[in-house]
């Protein structure tokens, strides 16, 4: 998130607004809004590696050759 990006202007309840400083402990608006979706983001792409991790493991189980009993 460079300093060249470009910039976009929403509406929004005030009172999800307000919610959104407490919980974020922001003291503007723009702070509260713009945490909120970094965390948002932040915690998809946690999620995916999680995901893509479990899904590598389990490639590599049904990968390994099952021991013949005899």
């Amino acid at each position: 998130y460079g300093p060249l990006m470009a910039k976009v202007t929403v509406s929004l309840d005030a009172e999800l607004v307000v919610e959104a400083m407490v919980l974020a402990g922001a003291g503007s608006p723009q702070d509260a809004v713009e945490l909120v979706v970094r965390d948002y983001i932040a915690r998809g792409h946690r999620t995916e590696a999680r995901v893509a991790a479990r899904d590598e493991a389990l490639r590599e189980v049904d990968v390994k050759p099952k021991d013949v009993e005899g």
